[in-house]
């Protein structure tokens, strides 16, 4: 499972870029998405990457994200991580009773600088193990 966060602003941003951040459900800064690994969404990642930290999440940081920051549809509802989790490599997050977004606190510590990971100290582009740092200085 790959996890996307938003970091950069709504500001300047193209409009292509705009719609593909709309179309994957990252309208805010500091909201995250959970994607399939396929070819496809490997691309929009790839056109965004200027703007989003994205990499893959265990399943300790994915149970921590579910309990911690995830909403679920129905209010009245609680929220069991552990079937959540047994039920993402069939169902979206929406067919489990949860939006389909999580919204995170800025990092704590902050952000060093908003360069490319991995050429500099930067905390855009890809992440590949790395992010499930980000994500728990975010929750």
């Amino acid at each position: 499972m790959i996890i996307a966060i938003r970091i950069s602003g709504m500001v300047k941003v193209p409009t292509a870029v705009q719609e593909t951040l709309n179309r994957i459900r990252l309208r805010r800064k500091y909201a995250a998405v959970l994607v399939q690994p396929t070819v496809e969404n490997m691309k929009l990642l790839q056109k965004v990457r200027s703007y989003i930290a994205y990499g893959e999440i265990d399943n300790e940081t994915l149970k921590a994200l579910v309990e911690k920051r995830g909403q679920p549809i129905d209010k009245s509802q609680k929220i069991d991580a552990e079937k959540v989790i047994s039920g993402l490599e069939k169902k979206k997050l929406s067919d489990l009773g949860l939006k389909p977004f999580f919204r995170l606190h800025p990092p704590i510590g902050g952000i060093e600088s908003k360069k490319h990971f991995g050429v500099g100290k930067g905390v855009l582009g890809n992440h590949k193990k790395d992010i499930n740092k980000l994500v728990r200085r975010m929750l």
